[in-house]
């Protein structure tokens, strides 16, 4: 396990990177798709950033995990499915948070049997919402950066171990 720590740099560099494409994802396809509310654009592109960036560490460890050491197709094979995985999970879980902030001031006190089934609920139609209509913001530019992005992940991945 701790051979598949991903080196710092490596980390930290492809995070800003990964998480600028999947900000420049959304961003282009809220774009083409001519959203007119500027600050809401904003919002959603830093959601996708945010997501990015936290996610390609995470996605690096997991991938170098299941993959490290491995010849070229394993490693690549691990690399995308962790950093899709990955870049989707850290981006639904920051727009629930986002989502629930929003609907804050009409739940229940916090902590309480009735807050928490709110907060589960809200939590799951946003994951819900994410996916039918936040999915499609990494298309086709996301999912174009994913290969580049699993490629150039691929030489950390077999470096582990």
């Amino acid at each position: 396990m701790a051979t598949a720590v991903p080196p710092k740099r490596a980390a930290l560099a492809g995070a800003l990177l990964w998480g600028l494409a999947m900000g420049a994802s959304a961003l282009a396809a809220l774009l083409v798709d001519r959203w007119e509310t500027p600050a809401l654009i904003r919002t959603v592109a830093a959601l996708f950033a945010g997501g990015g960036a936290v996610a390609f560490p995470v996605a690096l460890y997991g991938a170098r995990l299941l993959a490290g050491g491995a010849r070229s197709q394993p490693a690549f094979a691990a690399a995308f499915v962790s950093l899709a995985a990955a870049t989707i999970g850290f981006t639904a879980l920051f727009f629930a948070l986002h989502y629930r902030s929003y609907y804050a001031q009409w739940h229940a006190e916090p902590l309480t049997r009735l807050w928490t089934i709110q907060f589960i609920h809200t939590a799951a139609g946003a994951i819900y919402q994410f996916a039918v209509l936040g999915l499609r913001l990494y298309f086709p530019f996301g999912f174009a950066a994913l290969f580049v992005g699993a490629l150039m992940s691929m030489r950390f991945v077999r470096q582990a171990r």
